[in-house]
């Protein structure tokens, strides 16, 4: 017998999430039937789009989100006990999965069964390896489409997305001009070879953009959205893009989700018009068969120390809501990791 403990979601938070927001429970697992296998988790990971799945998901059910997981019952002969995998079980600290589910490698639903990645430690799946190294990757470079020399703005510039473009933006040959919320992550950001990086909590966006990027922004790599993006957009350069992959701004801000509310958007009409802008959201799953082609990449550009990253990791499967709400006071640099 195996006895899970799962995190469920019992009330929608109202602003910032609060512990009380959630409750852990028990499960007790049945033995594996043909083709199942028990999973323990070992790495987990929060993110901020889960604080807008909190408004979707149904009460009382398993917090969504993704973990690197150890097989340690199994009646699938592909999938025996101790390989790792990554699945999307969510906040569990035992899973049990179908041979349905094993067979959906290439779906956000599926598992994936984990590659060679050396000394790397497996967590790195989570974060550059991951999802969140795939959004930077192909979110920037398909839709950006950056070319050596231009001038590149991202935002939540410490986080996991966002420190992968600043580096990936260096690498193409691009000035980066990049905000994050405290003075060490701007520190950081700066080792990581932004030519501008500023504090937005300390620091008025527009004016600093306008000393920064008098050439205006060809790039702008947006996580955060809101007021931010009201004040960037009139810096950005005739026929500039816009990589619109997240909106941390407003994830707290229950009214941002439906209603005529929601018709109060930072971008201005007449600017897109007469700046002739492109602005074009996206889903990292779009790129999926390509993932192998982003893997090969980003390994060699780890190794090369082209790349680096940085992970936040909490201690304990019962701190699980503590990491997530701290993605939304800024207590994490890199990728925010959770070991149960």
């Amino acid at each position: 017998m195996v006895l899970a403990k799962v995190w469920t979601l019992t009330r929608r938070p109202n602003g910032i999430a609060r512990k009380e927001d959630f409750a852990c429970i028990e499960e007790e697992l049945s033995p594996c039937n043909d083709g199942e296998v028990i999973v323990e988790a070992e790495y987990l990971t929060v993110d901020p789009y889960m604080r807008f799945m909190t408004r979707r998901i149904p009460l009382n059910s398993a917090m969504i989100g993704s973990q690197i997981a150890r097989i340690i019952e199994s009646k699938n002969a592909k999938w025996p006990v101790g390989k790792h995998l990554l699945c999307h079980s969510g906040w569990r600290s035992h899973s049990k999965i179908s041979a349905e589910t094993l067979e959906l490698s290439d779906s956000w639903a599926g598992c994936m069964e984990l590659s060679d990645i050396g000394d790397l430690p497996k967590s790195l799946w989570l974060g550059i390896l991951g999802m969140p190294g795939i959004t930077a990757y192909f979110g920037f470079l398909e839709i950006c489409q950056p070319k050596a020399g231009e001038t590149v703005l991202v935002n939540g510039a410490a986080g996991a997305v966002g420190s992968a473009v600043v580096q990936i933006a260096k690498i193409k040959g691009c000035k980066v001009i990049a905000f994050a919320g405290s003075e060490e992550k701007v520190a950081w950001v700066k080792e990581l070879g932004a030519d501008y990086s500023f504090n937005y909590k300390t620091t008025n966006v527009g004016e600093a953009l306008g000393q920064a990027a008098p050439e205006k922004i060809n790039c702008y790599f947006d996580n955060v959205g809101g007021e931010f993006t009201a004040e960037a957009l009139p810096h950005m350069a005739d026929f500039g893009r816009i990589s619109v992959c997240g909106a941390i701004s407003t994830y707290n801000d229950e009214a941002k989700d439906f209603g005529r509310a929601a018709l109060n958007s930072p971008f201005s009409e007449g600017t897109l018009i007469w700046k002739q802008l492109k602005i074009e959201g996206f889903l990292a799953l779009r790129w999926k068969e390509r993932w192998l082609e982003y893997l090969e990449q980003m390994k060699k550009w780890i190794s090369m120390g082209m790349i680096k990253y940085k992970e936040t990791i909490t201690q304990g499967f019962d701190n699980m809501p503590d990491a997530f709400i701290g993605l939304f006071k800024g207590d994490n640099i890199g990728k925010a990791i959770i070991i149960p």
